[in-house]
């Protein structure tokens, strides 16, 4: 990306959300994709993360605060689908037919960005002038994976009937929070959309981030092993996480109707 290009992003994090957003569909939607694709993907998401790293400044990247606003700021942009419109990409599946099918979905784009992630890694052993150096991969990889992850509950939450309220932010925050206590929202539960907006969520959050982070360090190994790595970690932990959610969200499922099609803008 040219450099003025990133400069462009710099200018305010709602259009960093927008952009983020935008690649994180292509890399969770296009299950075709090649592995260069992808590794061409995450190169420019962090070159972007980068960029929104040096304002941030060191104080708020090594405390993870920096990593929480980012994603914060990314979930609120993610398109969600439908029920209409996932059963429409998944050949008129219904109930848990359509929630594995989607489950599937996200975990081979998790894989995948695991997979290129460990390739860029591999190769920067060899030639670090020449690419991303390994944390600024590291960071997108753990954001892409992330927002994928999100993607994925919030689309759980349309097939079981599980309404979420609010704003896009509000919404947002309710499914980070999903994603990193690993349980789905209760609608029932009193206090619950509070909690997903307060401090505590965020903390919470940050932990969670830090964990995924840690854990695509795998990817350095070199000569591919990273990479081998790295996207059977994604795929593992996408499933387990997936059937946390639906565990929960399987007590309150209700049938419905088509609902909006994506958190921004509700």
């Amino acid at each position: 990306m040219p450099e003025r290009e990133v400069e462009r992003w710099e200018d305010g994090d709602d259009r960093l959300g927008h952009e983020m957003a935008e690649l994180v569909g292509r890399l969770s939607v296009e299950e075709d994709m090649d592995r260069e694709t992808r590794g061409r993907l995450l190169g420019r998401i962090a070159r972007l993360m980068a960029a929104s790293a040096r304002r941030a400044g060191a104080a708020g990247v090594g405390r993870g605060r920096w990593l929480t606003d980012t994603v914060m700021e990314i979930a609120p942009h993610v398109p969600v689908r439908d029920l209409e419109t996932l059963r429409n990409h998944h050949d008129g599946l219904t109930g848990e037919a359509l929630a594995e099918s989607v489950v599937r979905a996200a975990q081979r784009a998790t894989t995948g960005v695991g997979a290129a992630g460990g390739a860029l890694a591999a190769i920067e052993f060899a030639a670090p002038p020449l690419l991303l150096t390994a944390p600024a991969q590291i960071i997108a990889e753990t954001v892409v994976v992330a927002t994928i992850e999100v993607k994925m509950i919030a689309e759980l939450h349309e097939i079981y009937g599980v309404q979420v309220p609010g704003t896009g932010r509000t919404r947002g925050a309710i499914f980070l929070q999903s994603w990193a206590q690993q349980r789905g929202f209760d609608p029932m539960q009193p206090g619950t959309v509070t909690a997903a907006l307060g401090v505590a969520a965020k903390a919470g959050l940050r932990k969670r981030l830090l964990r995924t982070f840690g854990r695509h360090f795998t990817t350095l190994g070199p000569f591919l092993t990273g990479a081998v790595a790295g996207g059977a970690l994604n795929r593992a932990a996408t499933r387990r996480l997936a059937d946390n959610i639906r565990n929960d969200l399987r007590g309150q499922h209700v049938e419905r109707g088509p609902q909006p099609p994506s958190i921004e803008g509700q």
